[in-house]
């Protein structure tokens, strides 16, 4: 999905993923750890560029990657520490469409630091063009409009995620998400954006 939005946070600048991101991407994507968390297959470096060439012009994925906001410095010295991801599957018009969710900060001296968090409100706000869902503040006048199909209804909003990942599921549950199914065969938990009236404890 081609956007030139820079999302910028108190903590997390969002910038669209392109070539010059790819080699680092490639280097925490050589570990079997993450590999495993993201349920990604591994690939070579020259696999790795095409499939960002690919993630950029595909109009059923919004891709961010993270970088770490420093309080001086020109943006393109601020570390990249990870990615937000949106999935588009079907059509918004469609009764089955849905929009995943995903997240990973890869560098681990960046982890438990609020960045998660305030990376998926920028995302979210910017495919939602619904800032009050998500406890968050309208995005800057500059930042170009989202790409059709976007803006997506937050109702449609889904995440799946290992049952035994508590940080992420607490992570989501922050956002309003809630667990309406748990996929015993896959050892995963399915969660849809329920809005503040949700009750996550009752599944």
């Amino acid at each position: 999905m081609i956007t030139d939005a820079i999302l910028r946070g108190e903590k997390v600048v969002l910038v669209p993923y392109k070539e010059e991101h790819v080699e680092k991407y490639h280097q925490w994507m050589s570990d079997p750890t993450l590999r495993e968390l993201t349920a990604s297959e591994p690939l070579t470096l020259q696999e790795e560029y095409e499939m960002q060439k690919k993630w950029r012009e595909d109009p059923d994925k919004l891709t961010f990657i993270i970088l770490a906001l420093e309080k001086e410095g020109d943006i393109t010295t601020f570390p990249m520490v990870g990615d937000v991801n949106l999935f588009l599957k079907g059509h918004p018009e469609d009764e089955d469409f849905e929009a995943e969710a995903e997240i990973m900060i890869a560098e681990h001296a960046y982890r438990r630091r609020g960045l998660a968090l305030e990376a998926l409100k920028l995302m979210l706000i910017y495919a939602t063009d619904s800032p009050e869902d998500f406890m968050g503040s309208p995005l800057s006048r500059d930042v170009p409009p989202p790409p059709k199909p976007l803006p997506i209804a937050p109702q449609r909003l889904v995440v799946r995620i290992s049952h035994d990942n508590r940080p992420s599921i607490s992570l989501f549950e922050r956002l309003r998400f809630a667990v309406t199914k748990i996929v015993h065969v896959f050892g995963e938990i399915e969660m849809r954006f329920v809005g503040s009236g949700s009750d996550s404890s009752q599944v």
